[in-house]
């Protein structure tokens, strides 16, 4: 009772008077260290659990920050391949542009695993009117000719395969040989070139349309090395492919005309005559085709020899 009672004088003194100020002061000072000791384990746990909260966040930024980077490069290696892809097709439509016959582009789905053989499977098949024996090229030259026609693809035979022939002339000047290949996909070789024969490391070699099987004038291939052996009748003539035939993905279906050139000037004459016959029916003049200029007057043609088949050797 006498402690209650004076503890209520101490509070009413303490509350109207600053007598005790001096004294709570240094009471508080005093006190100060089992304040900070008594709120030690509280604040222990606070900064133990804002560790651990801290850690867990960083983690788990971390981890949306590695995954926000792996879709980046994702993003950035598809972009590159885009481009890629566009330069490609690009040089194939200009390539396509400098083509007289109507082609078809496809895409490349599969190589023949046979390592001896050099076929691959395009993306076109008889369903567009592709057929065998039809002339494949890319963006730079002859690839090779189609051999097998599916509904929805084809196998294509490259020219360096060993079995493929085709007929080429020298673009300088018109030395015609044939070129076979090696089974190498960088080289070709040309067969019975005489060992006197005017060809040289770096001439161009296109075809020369001879059995009408590849259109004429398209590149074939760069005469790598000539080999002149006195005591051989023939050089050795070496030559790369300009279609990059490992390489590309892209190519072209030519849709050349079909007719030799005795039946479109025999389906010309015909076409000719019809129109006269017609003319004379209605009582007009006969039509008579323009004749050419001097200098648009094409030159006498040459004598060839017979055709030489190409393709597939069996």
């Amino acid at each position: 009772m006498v402690l209650a009672v004076l503890s209520v004088a101490l509070m009413v003194v303490d509350a109207r008077f600053d007598t005790f100020k001096p004294v709570r002061s240094q009471l508080g000072l005093l006190l100060t260290p089992f304040y900070w000791v008594t709120d030690l384990p509280v604040r222990l746990w606070e900064g133990i659990n804002q560790q651990f909260t801290s850690r867990s966040e960083l983690l788990a930024e971390n981890e949306k920050l590695k995954a926000e980077a792996l879709l980046m490069q994702r993003r950035l290696q598809k972009l590159a391949t885009l481009t890629e892809q566009n330069v490609r097709l690009r040089e194939l439509l200009n390539s396509a542009a400098l083509v007289d016959e109507r082609v078809l582009v496809s895409e490349l789905i599969g190589v023949d695993p046979n390592p001896f053989t050099h076929r691959i499977l395009i993306d076109k098949g008889e369903r567009d009117g592709v057929f065998i024996g039809q002339p494949v090229l890319d963006a730079r030259g002859l690839m090779g000719q189609v051999v097998e026609v599916m509904p929805y693809s084809a196998r294509v035979l490259l020219l360096t395969d060993t079995t493929h022939s085709i007929p080429i002339q020298v673009n300088r000047n018109g030395l015609r040989a044939i070129a076979v290949g090696t089974g190498n996909p960088e080289s070709l070789e040309l067969r019975h070139v005489a060992d006197t024969a005017d060809i040289k490391e770096g001439d161009l070699l296109v075809s020369s349309g001879m059995g009408q099987r590849f259109p004429s004038g398209y590149p074939v291939a760069i005469v790598k090395e000539v080999i002149h052996d006195s005591g051989q009748p023939f050089a050795i003539v070496r030559a790369v492919p300009t279609a990059a035939l490992n390489r590309t993905r892209y190519m072209l279906l030519v849709f050349s005309d079909p007719r030799t050139a005795e039946q479109r000037a025999s389906e010309a004459a015909q076409a000719q005559e019809a129109l006269d016959r017609k003319a004379a029916e209605q009582g007009a003049a006969p039509v008579v085709p323009p004749t050419p200029t001097p200098e648009r007057a094409a030159a006498p043609a040459k004598p060839e020899p017979p055709a030489q088949v190409q393709g597939p050797r069996r």
